[in-house]
């Protein structure tokens, strides 16, 4: 007998024959000898409707009332889910993210993990109940407030959980059949990835891919948690993510590239014509640290009668109160004009293998010539390429790519809910 922590994202409990069918899968889990605890996201589109309605209410509504408000969808989950299947002749309970023992900083809607005390949990199994867990949500250590994770919260509460409960294995259930080569969506050839390391999904999170959040994975590297991905609609395997060295141990084919993912949530600022002097790119960027805004790719032009150009990418939530910022501190910085653009995509491959292979660059760049796209800007780490181009040409640079490193399948993927999560 293990322990499973299984999480199901919102399409999976979407509606009432949704959460029936996940009621049954749960109950096969334990039927089959494990125990299982469940982590649920909010049904369908709860959350966005949540969101919609604060924002009809208040335009500014204050950050602790809009946590509370939000986690009302995961409480909902929570108990329609206990009652199915305690109507399967199983015994349930629902607990709450406080509940459950999620301890979090007291930031409003980005609170961070920073322990977890799951004795109730522990307490249910050891009575034979199947424990049902608000994701997305946990406490205050300083405040006693309810607070909210963030994007992707409900995956890093299942992983957290995991590994507070020593689990076996914590299973991601989404409306895909695991992690593709490409988004379905946007590449309909892509193909399921059997098996990829921490490594290599920490980067397909952080540039676009989104049927795993970053933090969900980092978690899951720290404590070597076993992810699985799989569908709550079909019995298909899913994708392993776990260690390079259990990769290499159970001497599986390990793909040069595992995914060519897209981001469309970025910005491009470009400071023009600032002097090429020491000290002028750090008084930028120490500007832009202290507004906590977090950079991504770099690129600094060559010098021109003395002066350059630096170029960087952002988050586009961040934009605009960046491109504020800078510019009333141009005379301080002494730059001379400041181009925004909102119209970028970044495009990036991922692959541990592709260190170990020469040719990854050039037949990166040999695609995307013959797709007739144009790069503006390249960053590289020892498993990742990232361009970036016109948002226009994000899906074609994702299939020229996809193609060029013999990624298609032979069939089209299938996304069950249509929302890859």
């Amino acid at each position: 007998m293990g322990l499973v922590v299984q999480k199901y994202g919102g399409s999976s409990v979407a509606d009432a024959a949704s959460v029936r069918r996940v009621a049954k899968r749960i109950v096969e889990t334990v039927a089959n000898g494990d125990d299982c605890v469940v982590v649920v996201s909010a049904m369908g589109d709860t959350t966005d409707e949540l969101l919609e309605l604060a924002e009809q209410v208040s335009p500014a509504p204050p950050a602790r009332e809009l946590d509370m408000l939000l986690t009302a969808g995961e409480r909902i989950s929570m108990a329609v889910l206990a009652m199915a299947i305690a109507d399967l002749g199983y015994q349930a309970r629902s607990y709450t993210g406080s509940q459950a023992g999620l301890i979090t900083t007291a930031s409003h809607g980005a609170a961070k993990i920073i322990d977890v005390t799951p004795g109730r949990i522990s307490e249910a199994i050891s009575k034979g109940a199947i424990p049902i867990v608000a994701g997305f949500q946990g406490v205050s250590q300083d405040t006693k407030d309810i607070t909210t994770l963030g994007r992707g919260g409900s995956d890093t509460t299942a992983v957290a959980l995991a590994a507070a409960l020593k689990a076996d294995k914590c299973e991601i259930y989404t409306d895909v059949d695991g992690i593709f080569s490409a988004d379905p969506r946007i590449a309909p050839k892509a193909r399921q990835v059997p098996i990829t390391t921490y490594e290599e999904m920490l980067e397909l999170a952080a540039n676009g891919a989104k049927v795993l959040h970053l933090r969900c994975v980092e978690y899951a590297r720290r404590s070597q948690m076993p992810l699985w991905v799989r569908s709550s609609f079909s019995d298909a395997p899913g994708t392993l993510v776990t260690t390079a060295e259990f990769i290499e141990g159970a001497n599986v084919e390990h793909a040069i590239i595992s995914g060519v993912t897209h981001d469309l949530s970025e910005a491009k600022i470009t400071i023009a014509g600032i002097a090429d002097k020491p000290g002028r790119a750090a008084a930028v960027f120490e500007l832009l640290a202290a507004s906590e805004v977090n950079l991504d790719m770099i690129v600094q032009n060559v010098s021109a009668a003395g002066h350059t150009d630096i170029t960087f990418t952002i988050a586009m939530a961040d934009g605009e109160r960046t491109k504020v910022m800078l510019l009333e501190h141009q005379e301080e910085l002494g730059f001379e004009e400041l181009i925004y653009d909102e119209k970028v995509a970044k495009i990036s491959l991922v692959g541990a293998a592709m260190r170990s292979h020469p040719g990854v660059s050039a037949t990166t760049f040999r695609a995307l010539a013959d797709a007739g796209i144009n790069v503006e800007m390249i960053s590289t780490s020892e498993i990742r390429i990232s361009v970036v181009t016109r948002v226009e040409e994000a899906a074609r640079a994702v299939q020229a790519i996809h193609t060029a490193f013999g990624l298609d399948a032979d069939g089209e993927a299938v996304v069950y809910a249509g929302t890859g999560r």
